[in-house]
């Protein structure tokens, strides 16, 4: 068996701590990174490194954002694309007017903005709820969307509205192929999911946790909410604007407020509702998940020669995202994550439970 079930006792205070707790898990997560670094890149294809897995280490990463917020702290959100488009503007306004800046910092500043932005926005928090707050958060997302297309400031005052984002480099290397791309959206997803996982594992995190599951009680316990839920606005704010700003330079190379729009917050939202909310690795399923589909929506019609257009396809795969998430929500509202811990704990167990 590959699992060791028995005598899995800590022998010591650090090994409690270990974000992997199994050694088998380890050697699975070292083996799944080695593939990610070494495999992965030189196997695809450039169509697929730039289409396909740079936009889901992108996705991932503003879907953890979203995770923290709804997840993990329990407040609705519909504004993530409108914090991506803050990330994003505010990084390219620093890349062209401050080139001097290095490039990760204008994506940090970027996701500073979108965190400010999201403390101001996330003050309705403080006295609305559930579906109140969804529509709170949803005014976040037009009013922004208006505001990056009427005013040129944001965009150097060019006649279309659409600009290119500058060249750039990282430590003297210039992301200019996809290859490169995926290599520094990688670096970038790894950094942030362990900040992720480190947020909800320390009392920061435990405190979202205990405002999510009731407030009263949080707060008779000392903790502030007004702090848990604006720090928790923040931050998943930050995670959505990083993600803006990669979007706009390493995938997209170029700035439109259209690729923000409420499109954008509804595929986010439904990477996370499909994947698993109040998990991590939910994000990175969930992402997969939504990116997957309308290829494999493409491919169908061609393999089974079957003469449907485009916008029969595009509805299409807005009916099967709808049943996917009405199933989940009412069969399985963890997601496909807990499908995945339930063949985990199987995998544990065998060959001891085999009919378990």
């Amino acid at each position: 068996m590959f699992y060791r079930a028995a005598r899995r006792l800590p022998t010591s205070y650090s090994s409690q701590f270990f974000i992997i707790k199994r050694p088998e898990d380890r050697i699975l997560a070292a083996f799944a990174i080695g593939l990610a670094i070494f495999v992965v890149p030189h196997i695809a294809s450039t169509y697929a490194l730039s289409t396909l897995l740079v936009p889901f280490l992108i996705f991932s990463i503003s879907a953890i954002g979203l995770n923290l917020l709804m997840g993990y702290a329990g407040q609705a959100s519909l504004g993530s694309g409108a914090f991506m488009a803050v990330g994003a503007y505010a990084s390219y306004k620093l890349a062209t007017n401050v080139p001097q800046i290095p490039i990760v910092l204008d994506f940090f500043v970027g996701g500073l903005a979108a965190a400010g932005v999201g403390i101001v926005f996330g003050l309705p928090s403080l006295k609305m709820r559930a579906f109140y707050l969804a529509i709170a958060t949803l005014a976040v997302q037009f009013f922004i969307e208006w505001l990056f297309s009427k005013v040129s400031w944001f965009w150097n005052d060019h006649a279309s509205g659409v600009v290119s984002t500058p060249a750039f480099s990282v430590l003297g290397v210039p992301i200019d192929t996809p290859i490169k791309g995926y290599y520094f959206s990688l670096a970038v997803v790894t950094l942030m999911t362990l900040l992720a996982v480190n947020l909800t594992r320390s009392h920061i995190g435990r405190q979202w946790m205990a405002v999510r599951d009731n407030e009263t009680a949080a707060q008779l316990m000392g903790i502030s909410i007004t702090k848990a839920k604006l720090s928790a606005f923040a931050i998943s704010s930050f995670y959505c604007g990083v993600a803006g700003s990669l979007w706009a330079f390493v995938f997209l190379k170029s700035l439109g407020i259209t690729s923000y729009s409420i499109d954008t917050s509804f595929k986010i939202m439904f990477m996370i509702i499909i994947g698993g909310i109040g998990t991590i690795m939910g994000s990175f399923i969930g992402a997969a998940f939504v990116l997957i589909v309308p290829i494999l929506l493409n491919m169908i019609p061609a393999t089974m020669s079957l003469p449907l257009s485009t916008g029969v396809l595009a509805c299409l795969e807005q009916i099967i995202f709808g049943i996917f998430i009405v199933y989940f929500v009412i069969v399985e509202p963890q997601g496909i994550v807990r499908s995945v811990r339930n063949l985990h704990l199987k995998l544990v167990a065998w060959p001891l439970t085999v009919n378990r």
